[in-house]
């Protein structure tokens, strides 16, 4: 279960202070498809990176599993958003000159997974994607459909806990980007995995458990097809870290 408790972010100082979340109080309970969906600058991808430790609001808690990361220490962070959660970015951010086995592999390195057994992770997760005939190739070789695919099997290889992926068809055609999503949410079905998708597109929205939907710093809306959630009210009293 994913907790955001009375979440605000501001940039700036004085005059020039900009509020990008403002109050943003949900849950999302374990296995949820999320979309959160808003217009470019309604502070939807700022969201996910408090959501996800990326970045520290002012004020506010965001407890997964029970446990406020925001009050972890920076290398716990890490640490945690290593072991338990993976990304996946409009951009690919591939390692172009690297072959699809360590660019898979780097996850897998990054959590020590050990040497032994990461072949075979690789292998099979690659072959989810239908990428295993390129396992040698270089990541610059490989189309644009063919980078998101390495992107999703590098973000799932080692079964993260909740996915984020900002804007994962965003780069691509509509018929690849089905794939993408089918990729995704398959994902998140066999694994029970928590999915968050920021998006602005809201025929992806519509496919997920739980929409999202927010302007100017604020939730605007929640909608719930499947997965139940709860909104809370603001909470008078604030947390300051």
């Amino acid at each position: 279960m994913i907790e955001v408790r009375n979440v605000t972010k501001t940039y700036g100082k004085k005059h020039t202070t900009f509020t990008a979340l403002d109050n943003v109080n949900f849950t999302v309970p374990d296995g949820a498809s999320v979309a959160i969906l808003g217009k470019s600058g309604s502070g939807k991808s700022t969201l996910m990176h408090v959501m996800s430790g990326l970045d520290r609001p002012g004020v506010g808690e965001v407890i997964i599993d029970g446990q406020d990361i925001l009050q972890l220490k920076q290398k716990e962070v890490d640490i945690f958003r290593s072991t338990k959660m993976s990304f996946i970015f409009q951009s690919f951010f591939v390692q172009a000159n690297e072959s699809c086995y360590d660019n898979v592999s780097l996850p897998l390195e990054i959590a020590q997974t050990p040497v032994r057994q990461r072949r075979g992770m690789i292998e099979k997760t690659l072959e989810s994607v239908e990428l295993l005939d390129k396992i040698k190739s270089r990541a610059r070789d490989l189309s644009g459909g063919q980078k998101q695919r390495l992107a999703v099997a590098r973000a799932i290889v080692n079964s993260p806990r909740v996915l984020f992926a900002d804007e994962p068809t965003g780069n691509l055609d509509s018929a690849t980007g089905e794939k993408i999503e089918d990729l995704l949410f398959g994902y998140n079905k066999k694994s029970g995995s928590t999915l968050i998708i920021v998006t602005h597109d809201p025929d992806l929205a519509k496919k997920c458990d739980i929409q999202i939907r927010i302007k100017d710093g604020t939730i605007e809306s929640i909608i719930e097809s499947q997965q139940p959630v709860i909104a809370h009210r603001p909470v008078a009293r604030k947390i300051q870290l």
